[in-house]
């Protein structure tokens, strides 16, 4: 049975083939903040060794919408409507920590601030993200 004020952290990440498969974890999560870790690898990098900023985006993204989720109320869901990201350097080794918390959570929205940082705690990204409440049984649908 699932604990809605501990939840597994790897079952949050399993929950999410697309993060899981980009090597995604998770050792903290609750409702008001979410903290993942990412590590760098060869094969999530452009030319030079530099971090895709896809890669970036995703962690980001995927950690927001997980402090969002675990807010919501029983049988709802989410799906994110508008997302930014500046970026601010690159990341050529060890391992980025993503830490999401929320800004505003409403009845129809839930807006994340994610941060994420290097091995030496210094700003790699943040991401900016709304994500739409989706009540239960209201034909909405997440991606």
């Amino acid at each position: 049975m699932s604990d809605p004020q501990h939840p597994d952290p790897a079952a949050l990440v399993a929950s999410m083939p697309f993060a899981a498969g980009l090597g995604m974890t998770v050792p903290s999560a609750s409702a008001q903040t979410v903290v993942a870790h990412l590590e760098w690898r060869p094969d999530l990098c452009t030319a030079g060794g530099l971090m895709h900023g896809g890669a970036l985006m995703t962690l980001a993204d995927s950690t927001g919408a997980l402090c969002a989720f675990l807010g919501l109320p029983d049988g709802a869901t989410t799906a994110t409507t508008t997302s930014h990201t500046t970026l601010f350097r690159a990341a050529r080794s060890g391992t980025l920590t993503a830490t999401a918390t929320v800004v505003h959570r409403g009845r129809t929205s839930v807006v994340v601030q994610t941060d994420v940082t290097d091995d030496q705690g210094r700003p790699v990204c943040r991401t900016t993200q709304t994500q739409a409440v989706l009540e239960a049984g209201s034909g909405g649908r997440s991606t």
